[in-house]
């Protein structure tokens, strides 16, 4: 029998446990409770704040730590979060974030010009970019540590506070030094006014923009390659007017396309922003600009690789990739300078069993274990398209599926499951595990592949003959070799017009891959696109070495030509 000493011993530690259970049960739920009521908030706010965004008319983004020293435009506080337009480069912490929207305007896309006929200025006052110098004494602006100094959203100068009253011209702006490339608001205002929509019309306006006015308009795969491009995109509208930059995940390229035909016929250039599949879908929109009638208005093509290949890009000179290295600025510079040339575009018929069907082909086509790596990285890319965000880890798993088929020959006896004929003519064919047909020069990532190491003669190529380069590979491990310049390609000829009968192989167009079952394919010249060449620019030792050598005659082989007809300025 217990006595009452120990009886109440027990209600005690009983008592305690309880306690502890209690104490123990509150200190676990009350964090679960506030971490799930806090992800409720922010998940609230977020939706909120996405929708305020949208409504907006600037172009808003927030983020969690700006990368300088940034001062509310409202209250004029240092601010470490809250949000920037990419147009107007408005600042505004989340307190002031609706005061700043509803006081202070962004560019406007389309607006009249002023009672003197021209263009005033839009100051943003503080946050100027780094780097930049007042337009009057040319000292550096923004250097103090406070909201200060002013910029022109369009012309993009800069001036400090005390310096604006001596301002020259400070009521009239000229959109500075970009002014051949920017659509100007009164330009597209005139044209909602017009009541004849005619090519002859908007060449009259445009005599208002200056001569030489050569508007660009920015396409932007925010998906491709690196993933830089939704960066860009709002680069690109801090310089130009937003109007002309477009996101090709929100709008497909034909309908993009169609502010062409409010400009003045031939006088716009297109900048694409991404890889080789995204050009390719630009060129088919302005394919069907012909089939509309609509031949006059189609624009020069230029490319701002972000893919993994960028083939096209490496053959009109505009290197094989874009990481930042360089501003938008000096693009827009580099487009300026830029030289038209004439690209053959060919039609890709495939005829099976069922219905025909119809590509473009810009670039190449291929069968065998250069398809297979791209079907295969296609395929897993299309599972997991986070982890395929690095230009660098794309080209590693293009290796790992090489070294792959190198071990397990998919593709072997090509010359056994293949026919193919040029211009008509059969072809017999050596022991090959691929076939590649080219209309570009580069090919595989910067390889020079008809050429291959140089130590052969071969037939010159070039982009406007209407010729396809057709060459073999005798598998994965050869067309690594060839990359690297350790062999050459077999040469099966060119042609103007290719026939291919297959049984199921995997195949690819313009590094889109597929599995194809037993076909016929037909390769044939269509039209001829117009791309803007870049011409690589010369270093102080060729200026030293041409200078030394100006005695000298070059023959046409060694002066530095575009790979197109003879190119007349952009």
């Amino acid at each position: 029998m217990y006595t009452e000493g120990e009886e109440a011993q027990d209600d005690c530690g009983s008592r305690e446990e309880w306690t502890l259970l209690f104490w123990t049960s509150l200190a676990v739920v009350v964090p679960v409770i506030i971490t799930l009521w806090c992800s409720a908030q922010r998940s609230k706010r977020k939706t909120h704040m996405k929708d305020f965004f949208r409504k907006s008319k600037h172009g808003w983004h927030y983020t969690d730590l700006f990368n300088k020293p940034t001062y509310c435009c409202v209250c004029s506080q240092h601010i470490l979060q809250g949000a920037f337009c990419d147009c107007c480069g408005v600042c505004a912490d989340e307190q002031c974030l609706r005061r700043a929207d509803r006081s202070l305007s962004c560019k406007e896309i389309m607006a009249p010009s002023s009672r003197y006929g021209a263009m005033e200025h839009r100051w943003v006052r503080g946050n100027v970019p780094l780097a930049s110098y007042c337009a009057v004494c040319k000292q550096q602006c923004g250097t103090q540590p406070k909201l200060c100094d002013f910029r022109c959203v369009w012309c993009q100068t800069t001036v400090h506070d005390d310096c604006m009253g001596s301002l020259e011209d400070a009521d009239q702006c000229d959109l500075g030094e970009f002014h051949s490339l920017i659509i100007p608001p009164h330009y597209l205002y005139c044209v909602n006014k017009l009541r004849r929509r005619h090519p002859d019309e908007y060449s009259k306006l445009a005599s208002s923009c200056g001569s030489g006015w050569t508007p660009v308009l920015v396409l932007a795969n925010t998906r491709s390659g690196n993933n830089m491009g939704g960066a860009l995109l709002g680069e690109f509208r801090t310089v130009l007017n937003p109007v002309q930059v477009f996101d090709l995940s929100e709008l497909n390229p034909s309908k993009a396309l169609q502010l062409c035909t409010l400009l003045p016929p031939g006088s716009v250039r297109v900048l694409v922003c991404g890889g080789d599949g995204t050009v390719g879908w630009v060129l088919d929109a302005i394919d069907t600009m012909k089939l509309k009638g609509q031949d006059q208005f189609m624009p020069r093509v230029t490319i701002l690789p972000l893919g993994t290949g960028n083939d096209l890009s490496n053959t009109l000179g505009w290197g094989a990739g874009y990481a930042g290295e360089i501003p938008v600025e000096q693009v827009l510079r580099n487009i300026l300078d830029a030289e038209v040339v004439k690209m053959d575009s060919n039609e890709y018929k495939t005829h099976t069993a069922c219905r025909p069907q119809v590509l473009s082909m810009n670039n190449y086509f291929s069968v065998g274990p250069d398809a297979l790596m791209a079907l295969n990285f296609h395929t897993h890319r299309e599972k997991t398209p986070s982890f395929f965000s690095s230009r660098i880890i794309n080209k590693a798993v293009y290796f790992l599926y090489g070294t792959k088929d190198c071990l397990v020959q998919e593709c072997k006896d090509l010359d056994k499951r293949i026919e193919l004929e040029l211009d008509g003519e059969r072809v017999e064919l050596p022991s090959l595990e691929g076939i590649i047909v080219c209309n570009i020069g580069y090919w595989g990532g910067g390889c020079r592949l008809w050429e291959g190491m140089g130590d052969e003669p071969c037939p010159p190529t070039r982009l406007d003959d209407g010729l396809l380069e057709v060459v073999g590979v005798f598998g994965s491990f050869h067309c690594a070799q060839i990359q690297v310049k350790l062999a050459n390609p077999v040469r099966l000829g060119q042609a103007h017009t290719l026939v291919l009968k297959s049984s199921k192989m995997p195949m690819q167009v313009d590094g889109e891959p597929w599995a194809q079952g037993p076909c016929t394919i037909t390769i044939t010249h269509k039209t001829q696109a117009l791309m803007l060449y870049h011409s690589a620019e010369q270093t102080d030792d060729d200026d030293d070495e041409s200078s030394a050598s100006e005695t000298e005659s070059p023959t046409p082989q060694d002066s530095p030509r575009p790979p197109g007809p003879t190119s007349a300025r952009a």
